[in-house]
């Protein structure tokens, strides 16, 4: 091969690399232009060589995106349409905190809350030491338990009670020490408030006999004994309990005329009894 036609080709290549970049020919028209255009200008073959240079030139700023200002001839293009949104980018990272303010004006005072919720109790504390022991009291009044108690029994030879509704007057007295029994009206009268026990015995003769045990105008019990013409005399026991508040009255009291025999001699008595059994109030023993 010739220098010439080393020339020839190289030219021939580079100017169908530079046709095909400026004027987007297709490949076979580049081609066969270019071969002609090389078999006529052997002859400028040193122009050639110095337009080779600058097209190479040209060609690495075109590629690079750095063509001079000066080639510009040609009129601004359309500008193209908005390209499509980007997907969104990494979150940036956390700014500097900032400096501290100064303090701000104190605030006005809140409405009170609701009160919370109780509490789980909690455990018991230790034991704390024993206090110092205090002075000594004054004496007190000596206490006594309340006391009511009597018994009493018929005189010998009074005449027994005939009428019905009359109250048996034992008038003569073995045991009164608070006076609670009266003696000329045959009835007990309550001071101190309780349950208290009360006996009737009886000695019977020469009638039968019939008696009520009353309370404030109100048969409690009643008894009886029949007597049948005996040469010695019977005897008639009964008693009760009653509950009791201050000014109750318990008596005696003849049932029925007939039933009268009532009797008391040197040998044989008729007695009426009652005593507290225990107190009603709230402390069992009174200042006496």
């Amino acid at each position: 091969m010739s220098p010439d036609s080393g020339w020839e080709e190289l030219f021939y290549w580079v100017l169908f690399g530079t046709l095909k970049h400026q004027q987007q020919l297709p490949k076979t028209s580049l081609y066969v232009n270019c071969r002609a255009t090389t078999m006529t200008s052997l002859r400028l073959l040193p122009l050639l060589q110095s337009l080779l240079l600058i097209q190479v030139h040209l060609s690495n700023q075109l590629e690079d995106n750095k063509i001079p200002p000066s080639l510009c001839t040609g009129h601004p293009g359309i500008p193209g349409s908005p390209g499509a949104h980007g997907s969104p980018g990494q979150p940036g990272r956390d700014g500097r905190d900032g400096r501290d303010a100064a303090p701000g004006e104190k605030g006005q005072k809140g409405d009170m809350g609701y009160p919370g919720e109780t509490g789980v109790r909690g455990l018991t504390g230790d034991r704390g030491d024993p206090g110092e022991k205090g002075e000594r009291g004054q004496s007190g009044e000596c206490a006594v338990a309340p006391k009511s108690a009597f018994s009493v029994k018929l005189s010998e030879g009074l005449t027994s009670p005939i009428t019905v509704g009359n109250v048996v007057r034992f008038d003569k007295v073995v045991l009164n020490e608070q006076g609670d029994y009266n003696a000329e009206t045959g009835r007990f009268t309550c001071k101190v408030p309780g349950v208290y026990y009360f006996a009737v015995h009886a000695t019977v003769y020469r009638a039968s006999l019939q008696f009520d045990l009353m309370k404030n105008a109100h048969t409690v019990a009643s008894y009886f004994q029949f007597y049948g013409n005996w040469p010695k005399p019977a005897s008639l026991s009964g008693g009760s309990l009653l509950h009791l508040i201050p000014g109750d009255q318990v008596w005696v009291q003849m049932a029925l005329s007939e039933y009268n025999g009532f009797y008391s001699s040197t040998k044989t008595d008729s007695t009426f009894t009652g005593f507290l059994v225990y107190s009603d109030w709230k402390n069992s023993a009174v200042f006496a």
